[in-house]
């Protein structure tokens, strides 16, 4: 596969998500201003991981926030889910290079604001005494989003799904890390979780748009299998912030009562 012409937007993006070095993950160089003039898809394979980041295939087990160790080991994941995020928002400016310069400028926007959030995350560590490298991470984002076939199966997935949870959970571990009397650490999910309600109005919008409309049958059968709507909510489901994105009530009404069908098994 051919890299994109060195000076563009699609080499920035590129090099962002082979880039093999922590500053190079936290501090990309500025964007390009130069757009490619023929859309070209290009599906990268896999990221640039950074030594000090040890990837393992399986989940380890939590521990309790009431630790500086437990806090940390959160914010660690956390850290991990953004950066997950910016690389795979510039996967798919690559993967859908047909799409309007509209929507991609809208990916590349996110991708910096998941960097700002790794930064977020970055000093959060520090306060803890610890540091990005400190425990293993999982590239469960990586295992599923590239699956995404269309623009509209990546929205569904990463705008409408995992940043639509994320609504949720940023909230449910801001009150624990509350509870465990860590204001810096609830502090850090509440400006991450406010700020991504943009990310889930972008991926509403464009959802509508690839698709014709936003209703929740047409969301469910764009997620690509083995992912359910069960993985993109939390609780309690933060409702006012998914409409503050876009997202139609009865969308989420029907949301919150899915259940997986287990008639068959």
């Amino acid at each position: 596969m051919q890299p994109p012409i060195a000076g563009t937007v699609e080499r920035w993006a590129w090099d962002y998500v082979l880039a093999a070095t922590l500053p190079a993950k936290l501090s990309p160089a500025p964007v390009a201003e130069a757009w490619e003039d023929a859309g070209v898809a290009r599906r990268l394979l896999a990221p640039g991981r950074p030594p000090e980041l040890r990837v393992i295939d399986r989940r380890e087990r939590g521990r309790s926030l009431r630790t500086a160790d437990g806090r940390a080991r959160a914010l660690h994941t956390f850290f991990h889910h953004e950066l997950q995020a910016a690389e795979l928002m510039c996967w798919a400016l690559l993967a859908f290079a047909e799409t309007p310069r509209e929507f991609r400028e809208g990916l590349l926007r996110i991708a910096l604001d998941e960097v700002r959030h790794m930064g977020i995350y970055a000093r959060a560590l520090e306060r803890l005494g610890s540091h990005v490298g400190a425990y293993p991470v999982r590239d469960w984002f990586w295992a599923r989003v590239p699956a995404c076939a269309t623009p509209a199966s990546f929205v569904a997935v990463m705008g409408l799904g995992l940043e639509g949870a994320n609504l949720d959970h940023s909230a449910a571990f801001a009150a624990r890390f509350r509870e465990a009397g860590d204001e810096d650490g609830a502090r850090a999910q509440e400006l991450v979780g406010l700020e991504e309600i943009a990310h889930v109005r972008f991926g509403a919008r464009w959802f509508a748009h690839f698709r014709g409309a936003l209703s929740f049958a047409a969301w469910r059968d764009a997620l690509p299998a083995p992912l359910s709507p069960l993985l993109m909510r939390g609780h309690p489901m933060q409702r006012a912030a998914r409409l503050r994105a876009g997202v139609p009530e009865a969308f989420l009404d029907e949301l919150d009562a899915w259940r997986p069908d287990t008639r068959g098994s």
